[in-house]
């Protein structure tokens, strides 16, 4: 079972609008078995719409749209839609319905023809309400083929995706099960990890796939099996995982779902143990702190943090000693120890990460050539640090310290448990 994604929207051409609706969308096929075969994203145009669709019939069973659906003259979809069907409009009295709801509870002003409009369906298409938007989706069966029109609004299309669509799609095809698991992989590269697993990789039955997905220090080794047999699908990824695990077992840090990365791994362990975090960051620039709190939960284990970027600030806030600055550089060893112990103490954690390095591109308050990292890692009974050389691209610096942090704070607990 097949299925192909199409994004409507001049504003996703010219890169204004970034299209998370494709990643949405193919996550939510995935899950019931549904293959997505290719993305398209396309000019909300008539001619350009018309090409999309006769070209998607071709690849999948199933051609889901997105956007073009609003009550402006440039969004042309739905009848575009009509034409591609030799459909007309028509009224649909329960969408005229819920716009009305929608403009007396919450849009407080008279409602104008061209939000009536919007009740305006292809016959032959079997309405899916959006009960948060005045554009409805649209369901239309033809010749073993379907096709779903939805809103581009995300939280629009997202509600009309779990309410509607998938429940839907579930009923009318026989899909196959599907299962992924992610291994997390920190502290190797890609390539001696597959050197690695070689043997282990080559003996993989031919229904189940591995990718690697690495970034920056990590790698994510994400397994995919499919079958109609969801119970021995199961059973074989489990097999196979048992056979990987002793392979990588000095490198691994858990399992990823999809919504999950190595600082909630570390967040569901210190909620465990019942310890907690805190972070002092320099280099890093806060994004320690961004990529820990981006999850729900965290309150549960997670202090706070302190951006102490400028060298006063280290002095001033985090108490550093400035002798110690003077004597050994503000990147050091020395400097980025004592800030991870005195955070530990300012917000009476039981762990504290601290950072401080030269992300470039130019040297700054000191000596250290661009890349130069430090990082430390404090417990209430000892602290320790270690060096790096992350390379001379700013932003990867930052993203390959903020990894190596979490890889070495899991190190740590684990140490500890």
């Amino acid at each position: 079972m097949q299925a192909e994604i199409i994004t409507i929207g001049d504003e996703l051409l010219i890169g204004q609008v970034t299209d998370t609706n494709s990643v949405f969308i193919a996550k939510a096929l995935n899950k019931i078995g549904v293959s997505v075969y290719q993305i398209t994203s396309i000019q909300d145009d008539k001619s350009h719409i018309l090409k999309a669709l006769k070209e998607a019939k071709e690849n999948a069973d199933i051609i889901i749209l997105t956007g073009g659906l609003g009550p402006t003259k440039d969004d042309i979809t739905k009848k575009t839609i009509a034409e591609y069907f030799d459909d007309t409009l028509v009224r649909d009295a329960s969408v005229l319905k819920n716009i009305e709801h929608l403009w007396e509870q919450y849009i407080k002003q008279p409602l104008a023809q061209v939000n009536k409009d919007q009740a305006l369906v292809p016959s032959k298409a079997t309405v899916l309400m959006n009960k948060l938007g005045s554009a409805p989706g649209m369901w239309i069966a033809a010749k073993g083929k379907v096709f779903i029109s939805l809103p581009g609004v995300p939280f629009e299309m997202k509600a009309l995706m779990e309410n509607e669509v998938i429940p839907k799609l579930k009923d009318t095809f026989n899909c196959p099960f599907i299962l992924h698991k992610t291994l997390l992989v920190y502290g190797v590269g890609e390539s001696s990890l597959a050197a690695r697993i070689e043997t282990w990789e080559d003996a993989l039955p031919k229904h189940i796939k591995l990718a690697y997905l690495p970034n920056l220090g990590k790698v994510r080794l994400l397994l995919t099996a499919k079958g109609f047999n969801e119970q021995q699908i199961k059973d074989e990824v489990q097999q196979q995982i048992d056979q990987l695990l002793p392979l990588i077992k000095d490198e691994f840090y858990g399992f990823e779902d999809e919504e999950s990365s190595i600082e909630v791994v570390l967040g569901k362990q210190l909620v465990k143990l019942g310890k907690t975090l805190a972070v002092a960051e320099s280099c890093t620039g806060g994004k320690i702190a961004e990529h820990i709190t981006a999850n729900a939960g965290v309150s549960a284990y997670f202090k706070g943090g302190l951006v102490t970027y400028a060298t006063q600030s280290k002095i001033d806030v985090l108490g550093v000693s400035k002798t110690i600055i003077d004597v050994y550089s503000v990147v050091s060893a020395q400097v980025v120890e004592v800030m991870a112990k005195n955070a530990l103490q300012l917000f009476n954690s039981d762990y504290a990460i601290a950072t401080t390095g030269n992300a470039g591109p130019e040297k700054g308050d000191a000596d250290a050539e661009v890349g130069t990292v430090f990082i430390a890692i404090a417990t209430k009974n000892h602290v320790f640090s270690e060096k790096f050389n992350m390379g001379n691209h700013r932003v990867k610096v930052i993203n390959k310290a903020v990894n190596k942090a979490f890889e070495m704070l899991q190190k740590e607990i684990l140490k500890n448990r």
